[in-house]
């Protein structure tokens, strides 16, 4: 793909999913408004735009080609790294993505994570699509709550617990409730799985919510961690670490996760590069969507 085509798709982008304008697509990418307008059009007569932008424009890229490749994925969807908010970027790709994915009349798990949190907040669905929403893990009740879900009128399977108990025992005790262990067994069901992939640093949602402290971080640091799915820390090879926190999680485990068809991880920003990287390792995931410079850092690994 040549710089013309890559930069048409930009503007594409940003125009039609980013919802800018013409003056702040101009000066974001350093063309003029004229330029701008003209990629627009050459973008309608060469039919990329079909009321969305086509996800096989972004496929025929090479860099999505080595990435499927070196991490034996089934598919992989990169977005230009335009915006000042990669989480939203990547959401809005991701529920592009499961709009096109999903069928009628089936489940999606969801995980944990602002990420996850905005892909529901983009998600339309027909309004007539029976779709029921099962959730991974505890403390997600409120981004699937009606008014911060796209998809206002999907049947939601919502774990009634924290994310993370106040001890192993009441994890265990939780788990054994059968209001949680008959949604756990839902997600076996799942069509397609959506989950974020979070990092270990003072950003993680994890840590910002206080889910974890500064203490609980330094330590996961000091193991080897550097990402999580669902709240299980893997070191940079996938594996899950050692750590006393998974056994206070109210969460699907990695192995059941690899067992669930169609696992989408939505995860975006060059802080993540090793996240990522371990994540896609562990063999959990079938498809991956970032960002462009994200997919870069990591062929760069």
């Amino acid at each position: 793909m040549d710089y013309e085509e890559t930069l048409m798709i930009k503007t594409t982008w940003c125009y039609y999913i980013e919802n800018m304008t013409q003056q702040a697509i101009a000066e974001q990418l350093g063309i003029s408004r004229m330029r701008v307008i003209k990629l627009l059009e050459k973008a309608r007569m060469k039919k990329l735009i079909q009321f969305k932008i086509r996800s096989d424009a972004e496929n025929r890229m090479e860099l999505e080609k080595k990435l499927l490749d070196r991490y034996g994925l089934q598919d992989i969807y990169i977005v230009p790294s335009v915006s000042d908010n990669i989480n939203e970027t990547v959401a809005r790709a991701a529920a592009l993505y499961i709009g096109d994915h999903v069928e009628n009349k089936s489940f999606i798990n969801i995980g944990f994570g602002d990420t996850t949190s905005r892909t529901l907040n983009n998600l339309t669905l027909a309004s007539d699509s029976e779709i029921s929403l099962v959730s991974l893990t505890g403390g997600v009740s409120y981004y699937t709550s009606s008014a911060n879900c796209g998809v206002a009128s999907a049947t939601r399977y919502i774990i009634p617990a924290p994310f993370i108990a106040s001890s192993a025992e009441m994890a265990s005790a939780i788990c054994q409730e059968s209001s949680v262990s008959e949604i756990l067994r839902l997600a076996n069901l799942a069509s397609l799985t959506v989950v974020g992939i979070g990092g270990v640093t003072e950003r993680a949602t994890v840590v910002k919510d206080g889910k974890l402290t500064a203490n609980d971080l330094l330590i996961l640091q000091m193991k080897g961690a550097v990402g999580d799915i669902l709240g299980h820390f893997i070191d940079k090879n996938g594996e899950p670490i050692d750590c006393p926190i998974h056994n206070r999680l109210i969460s699907t485990s990695l192995e059941a996760l690899k067992t669930f068809q169609n696992v989408v991880g939505v995860a975006g920003g060059l802080e993540k590069t090793q996240a990522i990287n371990a994540a896609l390792k562990s063999g959990c995931l079938d498809v991956l969507i970032t960002d462009e410079e994200t997919a870069e850092s990591l062929l760069a690994l």
